[in-house]
């Protein structure tokens, strides 16, 4: 009786998880922000001009120290989701690598994630974090905060923030989203 117990729960879960993997083959859709996450009004964040100078992110990557004041351009997108849930966080990518969109007869279902420059990506990637007045991460989607979506391109103002690891993030202060 109870090796029948073990293999039914066992056949069970067996089951879930092939449901669950069939369904994550779907053509994915742009991600839609979380409907908890609490609305911030974004138009301080937004800049109404585009700065210029912007530096592409393998440069900014390559040459800013931490807590250097950036100007830097790149697309959203670098990974299937490209967002921090529920906060002013989202990563973006060179603007010199190829979406799959880009590539005429390309199909992919999720162009943003940059797979056919996935070698590329971990040295053409910032990650950036849209922070108040006083540094701290706005607790609001970017979606909704800077109306931006997967690929929009966005010239970010900011401070270069490494980690041991070598990893560039922006705190930014303020966010063009090219038209």
């Amino acid at each position: 009786m109870k090796k029948s117990t073990q293999l039914f729960v066992g056949l069970s879960l067996f089951g879930i998880t092939l449901i669950g993997c069939a369904q994550n083959q779907e053509a994915p859709t742009a991600t839609a922000p979380a409907a908890s996450a609490p609305s911030v009004d974004g138009s301080k964040y937004l800049l109404q001009a585009e700065p210029e100078g912007a530096s592409d992110v393998i440069a900014v990557r390559e040459a800013a120290e931490d807590g250097a004041d950036v100007l830097i351009v790149g697309r959203i997108g670098g990974g299937e989701n490209p967002w921090v849930e529920g906060q002013a966080a989202f990563s973006i990518v060179d603007g010199s690598l190829k979406a799959c969109s880009d590539i005429p007869g390309d199909g992919c279902p999720i162009p943003w994630d940059y797979c056919c420059e996935t070698h590329k990506l971990p040295t053409s990637t910032a990650l950036v974090k849209v922070v108040d007045a006083n540094g701290d991460l706005v607790k609001a989607d970017a979606r909704e905060l800077l109306k931006v979506k997967e690929l929009s391109t966005v010239v970010v103002k900011g401070k270069a923030k490494r980690d041991d690891a070598g990893n560039l993030t922006i705190l930014a202060s303020g966010v063009y989203v090219k038209k």
